[in-house]
């Protein structure tokens, strides 16, 4: 069984090799956003790479204009079969 990473831990390891990040939460997941600078080197790209792997999801979205954002998804926690039900279903 994988274990549940947090995305604040995430964007704590993020922002130790140096990137600036924002932490949005959403109803399903909680993403993390970080812009690349021009100046990352190969070897703190590949460190970042190594944090992001452990998200949900994770892309870059990269602009005409030079700018890199960085983008990563932790799913939240499913719930409880029990705490599904709809009003109605309730015990």
């Amino acid at each position: 069984m994988l274990q549940q990473v947090s995305a604040e831990a995430l964007a704590a390891r993020l922002s130790a090799l140096g990137l600036t990040t924002r932490v949005l939460d959403h109803t399903r997941h909680t993403s993390i956003e970080a812009e690349v600078p021009e100046t990352l080197t190969a070897e703190t790209w590949r460190e970042v790479l190594e944090v992001l792997a452990q998200a949900d999801r994770f892309g870059l979205l990269a602009t005409s204009l030079g700018g890199r954002t960085l983008w990563a998804a932790v799913n939240k926690a499913v719930p409880a079969t029990g705490d599904v039900r709809g009003p109605g279903h309730q015990r």
